[in-house]
């Protein structure tokens, strides 16, 4: 990588401003290198698109928002995959002092109209009919939506004059690119996320609070021209808008568009990236696949892929100048060309850095992959802090941990170990609700993030657990059990209710059932009462759960649910006195049964 150690091509924040002012400063230095690929459907190809094109088309779209009577501070939703068209959107609405709020394209329909009615969003752009379709049932509760976008062609728009598909609504030519002069500190974005209750809180964050966060992640691992981010975590995720899209206009990278998730292997063939941007279930997934096909194998190949492993990560930590140079280095050669390069070439193979974020990456899988030669770094943060707040460097990797604080942020550890934070990344508040806000930042400026943990000798922070029992996945999405629990707990069937998923890719539950209720239920439903852990109840079960849940977000999904028809009690040691759910005794007891429904994940 030529680029990867000079900086001068990173526009600094100071230069940029706002984050259109970011875009604008890119296009005046760079505007005939290319800004990003993405799939062409209707060629079947990839196209690469300039900087100066991105600015052509961002003006289109200005141009059309501002006949739509669209004034500066007016909120517009984006429910899109990951594509050039998300952030001509994006950056034509900051151009014009428009805020983004960014949606998830899986999200429930519902949980679609709560945003936009509670962010009062004016436009929505959204994919194409099947979005559409989705958005009937609550389209009535959407009269605040001056205008429906669709990127693709609808065949049958209905009857709704506020739907128009861009090819009718985008001028052929939009002039100049128009870039309002306002503070830094004015808002940008609301990224919606789960609290503590069913609802998700609106998280605003400035101009400054994202681009101080992408300079910061610079500083922490240098990137320029000739690096090439894969792009496929949501950009509706903080993680990805930040790090895989606002850091590479500064640095000014490529980013590569991958096409879906079930196409990410051939695209990452394909493209052969440089910079690679995760969430932990896609490193479990990728190692996943590798252990189901060594196990399927002759047991010699087994063997030498983990002695490539094992040896590939001594030879890290002797580089890290964590441990002593081994004998076995000496087996590293051939090692690499038997093993390690052929699994890194399935990723490309021009990874320079793959980085972890959202969630706990298990330290075993990140030794794995470190050692085969692919530098995993994992970070740490949240939404409400732009994301990044720790990151581990490329000299300093400590696979347990989630790094140091990156430069500008500070980190402490609080009362009963809260991990506390403070910096120019800080959200402004939540959106309409004060009271959450002071929730989540304390008076002295710190913001508790919720976690625990503890800080090593290096300043590595390590997170050990949360103050308050919220569950976060594998793919990073966060859910708070109590509310949940209590909102199934509602249907009669279900006297007591656990929800599980902590590090898993789907969240499960764990139910006693109401014996009378539960009789009733099986013979109408034609079930043997005594077969409540039958494939048939299981069934049954779910749909009861999911009637009850549909206030949720959309990943807030249960998708399988074990039972029993004993009483959780003080006396047999589930409860405390207090009568709360000991989950680790629950989760002790039916181990048996939460093995079975996270079975082959």
């Amino acid at each position: 990588m030529n680029n990867s150690n000079d900086v001068s091509h990173v526009i600094p924040m100071a230069a940029a401003g706002t984050l259109d002012g970011l875009f604008r400063e890119r296009v005046k230095r760079t505007p005939e290198l290319t800004a990003c690929k993405a799939w062409n459907e209707q060629h079947g190809e990839w196209r690469d698109y300039s900087w100066a094109q991105m600015d052509r088309q961002v003006a289109r779209w200005q141009a059309a928002l501002e006949k739509d009577g669209l004034k500066p501070g007016d909120r517009v939703a984006v429910m899109l995959r990951n594509s050039p068209e998300w952030v001509i959107f994006d950056q034509a609405a900051l151009g014009l002092g428009l805020v983004t709020v960014p949606l998830y394209t899986q999200d429930r329909a519902d949980n679609v109209a709560y945003i936009l009615n509670n962010a009062g969003c004016k436009v929505l752009l959204l994919d194409g009919q099947e979005q559409w379709q989705a958005l009937q049932d609550v389209a009535g509760d959407l009269q605040g939506v001056l205008r429906f976008l669709a990127v693709n062609a609808l065949p049958a728009a209905g009857s709704d004059p506020r739907l128009k598909w861009i090819g009718d609504w985008l001028p052929e030519e939009g002039g100049e690119t128009r870039h309002l002069a306002r503070d830094g500190n004015e808002l940008a974005t609301i990224v919606y996320t789960s609290g503590t209750t069913g609802r998700p809180k609106g998280v605003m964050l400035s101009h400054n609070n994202i681009l101080s966060n992408a300079e910061s992640a610079l500083k922490v691992l240098a990137t320029g021209h000739d690096d090439i981010f894969m792009s496929f975590l949501p950009l509706s995720h903080t993680f990805e808008r930040t790090c895989g899209y606002y850091l590479t206009v500064m640095a000014g990278s490529i980013t590569a568009y991958a096409r879906s998730i079930p196409q990410l292997a051939e695209d990452l063939q394909t493209i052969r990236p440089t910079m690679l941007i995760s969430v932990p279930r896609i490193y479990e997934r990728i190692w996943g696949s590798i252990r189901a096909k060594l196990d399927e194998g002759p047991g010699l190949r087994k063997k030498l892929f983990l002695l490539a492993a094992s040896v590939g990560y001594a030879r890290f930590e002797h580089a890290q100048g964590r441990g002593p140079w081994q004998p076995s280095f000496l087996l590293w050669p051939l090692l690499n060309k038997l093993v390690a390069s052929k699994v890194l070439a399935r990723l490309g193979g021009r990874l320079r850095y793959a980085l972890s974020g959202g969630a706990a990456l298990p330290a075993d899988i990140s030794k794995i992959f470190i050692g085969l030669g692919l530098p995993i770094l994992q970070g740490y943060g949240l939404t409400e802090t732009s994301p990044i707040a720790t990151a581990n460097r490329p000299q300093n990797n400590i696979p347990a941990s989630v790094g140091q604080p990156i430069p500008g942020v500070e980190v402490k550890i609080g009362d009963k170990g809260a991990v506390l934070i403070k910096g120019p990344n800080l959200m402004l508040g939540y959106w309409n609700n004060e009271e959450a806000t002071r929730a989540m930042i304390q008076p002295d400026g710190w913001l508790n993030s919720g976690d625990t943990g503890h800080i090593g000798d290096q300043g590595h922070l390590f997170i050990t657990g949360r103050l308050k029992d919220v569950i976060v996945l594998s793919n990073g999405e966060k859910v708070p059990p109590g509310d949940m629990e209590a909102a199934i707990a509602r249907d009669p069937l279900f006297d007591q209710v656990m929800l599980l998923g902590e590090g898993k890719p789907f969240l499960s539950v764990m139910v006693v059932l109401n014996p009378d209720h539960w009789q009733k239920l099986a013979a109408a439903a034609n079930i043997n009462p005594d077969a409540w852990e039958s494939d048939e109840a299981e069934r049954v079960l779910l749909e009861r759960i999911s009637t009850q849940i549909t206030e949720f977000p959309g990943y807030a999904q249960v998708r399988r649910a074990a039972a029993t028809l004993e009483p959780w009690t003080v006396e047999s040691g589930l409860l405390t006195p207090t009568m709360k759910l000991k989950r680790a005794k629950v989760m002790e007891k039916f181990n048996a049964e939460i093995d079975r429904m996270y079975a082959g994940h």
